[in-house]
């Protein structure tokens, strides 16, 4: 009887995570206080559409940077890489806006395709 009752005694204390811990009366010594990083949230940039020019025109970023450019001109725009595969806005009419995040590092030439003197440098580090 002893021996079911010790057994149901350590089984309950298994289940309560008692197992294995020094339980003690005393006073323990004070503890350091724990650091919490704080979240970090993704970096973002905005450009400015305005005056049939992107502002700012030339942009250095960290990889993962999101740039969200807003069309604020009174004619359509695009925002669109200048070469190769990437981002393609389609049109933006004013208060539209456009973003891409950047996960890869290199530079990145993109404009206008309705007005080819419009353009614009990201240099992703």
């Amino acid at each position: 009887m002893k021996a079911i009752f010790l057994l149901s005694f350590v089984v309950a204390l298994a289940i309560s995570g008692c197992v294995g811990k020094q339980v003690t009366s005393q006073p323990t010594e004070k503890s350091t206080p724990t650091t919490i990083q704080p979240t970090l949230t993704p970096a973002t940039v905005a450009v400015e559409i305005k005056g049939f020019a992107y502002n700012p025109a030339n942009i250095t970023i960290s990889k993962g940077t999101t740039v969200v450019w807003t069309q604020n001109d009174s004619v359509s725009h695009t925002v669109t890489i200048a070469s190769g595969t990437g981002f393609d806005s389609g049109t933006l009419n004013q208060g539209q806006t456009f973003s891409y995040t950047f996960n890869e590092a290199g530079t990145f030439i993109y404009g206008c395709s309705i007005h080819p003197r419009m353009s614009g440098k990201i240099i992703v580090q």
